[in-house]
């Protein structure tokens, strides 16, 4: 039987304007590509960045979803059971 993520009912925020990551910007630092946390709307940067901002805030808050923003992806991460969760519809 394949495992399955049981987060997902915790999906509040599935878009957002937001094409930067905000902690990032408030150091003045780059990064490569962004996540959208699902529980709280945070826009944070990927695990390829320098400053992995997104696993930050997850360590931080407990959020165990993410989905991707970039252009062409639609997949959603669960840090929680460390697996992709599915995708968001597009």
């Amino acid at each position: 039987m394949t495992p399955t993520c049981t987060h997902l009912d915790g999906i509040r925020v599935l878009q957002t304007p937001k094409d930067y990551c905000e902690d990032c910007v408030k150091l003045g630092q780059p990064w490569v590509h962004l996540r959208l946390c699902m529980s709280c709307g945070h826009v944070a940067c990927c695990d390829s960045s320098p400053n992995r901002h997104a696993s930050a805030h997850y360590h931080a808050t407990g959020h165990p979803l993410v989905r991707s923003i970039e252009p062409g992806e639609s997949w959603i991460w669960c840090y929680r059971d460390e697996m992709i969760a599915g995708e968001v519809a597009q």
